[in-house]
């Protein structure tokens, strides 16, 4: 055990007991922050125009600052982006962070003095819970690498502009970074199977502990080390117990990584983004991740299945309730207010609070009035593959409304590594599992409106195929996991099995 490691425990359990002591008064916690946000955004132009002078408390704020997403805001960006002052934020922002949006095109999100540091410490923080947990921080001795997009910055009237994970890469602590891999030249490579490749050459005769990122471009760097040596990861890698990921749900995705893998791992989840770091896995034993409540952020949740009425509920983190299903609001010391950033969460503990991600609130299907969300088709395809052999690599799932013939039905496009024996049946599970889930689609297949589910299955590679196609090929991009339309369905009909 190196000193560096010998170290890092004691460490991680003092970092662990000052975030438990926070994350045990979560009301007082999240009030402070509040009154932070409202005294420094008062003297913003966006304060003044929201008169924040006279907000006291929450149901001020509410009354004065609409639920609103980019657009809402984007006259007040386009402002800092010409290079104004004070707009949302005090001063002007370290960078900008660059998102593509689906109505907005590139979106640029502010990341300002105040909130970088929160990006940092959660990230840190992740692996500090972990370290106290298992009271093993050898993992620090090895080589660790994340996956994520270039660290080359662009120039926006003086304001630095970059993926997330591209700002984040400059942030790496001093002591990390003789551990850190792949090169910084590597990482500034932009084509993605270029950049993997030249990865696979410089980490396959490392001792790597710890990798990084998002599923399905990991598990690309998986394939392409197996295909070169032969070898499960375990074996190439040895020290490589636990992986770091964020932004989906891992557990379609699970049974194909441990195939890879060749054992059982540990799995730390992170939900970061450009817009804040709002949650981490604090726990092996515990389910969801904890929230970041001390991060500069105040939170507001509206129940998703109100979110496009007129006047839907709008509360603070003392009116939540575990098991149900809400669009997550922020406001932010980036200066966002009222920020819908498109993601629905629930809780799945009170104390301390702690979420997990379900989807997005435009991603869904009800073509028929079925109402089907993320977190369903999720877990439709995991009671499916439970205790079977079976390995999904991707999938996305949308509406058939106009068949050449017979009822509609939802279409799931999947491309699977070890695929079942019997797609019939393995489709009538997953049917069965969205049923049992949800009344309304039970009732349209009862009523005759649909017909069960339709499995397509996807070229191996054809989902990389489909997002060179669009121009989204690796970084953080994602496909979304099922959608209202046949936007991405219609083009995936170029990539399936013959």
């Amino acid at each position: 055990m190196s000193l560096k490691s010998f170290f890092a425990i004691p460490f991680a359990k003092i970092a662990t007991r000052n975030v438990y002591k926070w994350a045990n008064k979560p009301y007082k916690t999240q009030e402070k922050v509040f009154k932070n946000l409202i005294k420094i955004g008062k003297k913003t132009a966006f304060g003044k125009d929201h008169d924040f002078k006279n907000i006291s408390n929450y149901q001020d704020f509410k009354n004065r600052v609409k639920v609103q997403d980019y657009e809402g805001l984007r006259a007040y960006v386009d402002r800092i982006v010409a290079g104004e002052s004070d707009v949302l934020w005090e001063g002007k922002p370290l960078y900008f962070a660059k998102t593509s949006g689906t109505t907005s095109g590139a979106k640029y999100i502010p990341i300002t003095k105040a909130s970088m540091p929160t990006h940092i410490k959660a990230a840190r923080n992740a692996l500090l819970f972990y370290m106290a947990e298992k009271n093993d921080a050898s993992f620090v001795d090895g080589k660790m690498i994340f996956l994520q997009g270039s660290p080359v910055l662009q120039d926006k009237n003086g304001i630095k502009l970059g993926r997330l994970s591209g700002i984040v890469a400059h942030y790496v602590p001093k002591y990390l970074l003789k551990n850190r891999l792949p090169s910084w030249e590597t990482n500034c490579i932009e084509d993605w199977d270029t950049k993997v490749n030249a990865i696979v050459e410089e980490t396959i005769n490392e001792d790597m502990s710890v990798i990084s990122g998002i599923p399905s471009w990991v598990q690309m760097y998986f394939e392409k080390l197996i295909e070169k040596t032969g070898k499960k990861i375990s074996e190439i890698f040895p020290n490589f117990n636990f992986f770091i990921y964020g932004g989906v749900n891992f557990e379609p995705y699970k049974n194909k990584f441990e195939t890879l893998i060749g054992k059982k791992i540990d799995y730390i989840e992170l939900y970061p983004a450009s817009e804040g770091f709002i949650a981490y896995q604090d726990s092996q034993k515990e389910k969801g991740m904890l929230l970041q409540l001390d991060s500069g952020i105040f939170y507001e949740f509206i129940p998703a299945s109100e979110f496009f009425d007129e006047n839907p509920t709008r509360i603070s983190l003392k009116d939540v309730k575990v098991g149900i299903n809400y669009v997550i609001i922020l406001n932010t010391t980036a200066g966002l207010w009222g920020y819908n950033i498109g993601d629905t969460i629930e809780f799945t503990s009170i104390k301390p609070y702690r979420i997990k991600v379900t989807g997005r609130i435009k991603h869904f299907i009800s073509a028929f009035g079925e109402h089907v969300i993320g977190k369903e088709v999720e877990k439709a395809l995991n009671d499916a593959i439970q205790g079977t052999d079976i390995n999904i690599s991707e999938f996305t799932v949308a509406p058939q409304v106009n068949p050449k013939s017979g009822l509609p039905y939802h279409e799931w496009f999947i491309e699977f590594e070890n695929e079942p024996k019997k797609l019939e049946e393995f489709a009538l599970k997953v049917d069965t599992s969205m049923q049992e889930q949800n009344i309304y689609y039970f009732d349209l297949i009862e009523g005759k409106i649909l017909r069960p589910l339709v499995i397509r299955k996807v070229k191996k590679g054809g989902f990389h195929a489909y997002m060179k196609s669009i121009g989204k090929f690796g970084g953080q991009n994602k496909i979304p996991q099922l959608s209202d339309n046949r936007k991405i369905a219609d083009v995936l009909e170029n990539f399936l099995v013959d």
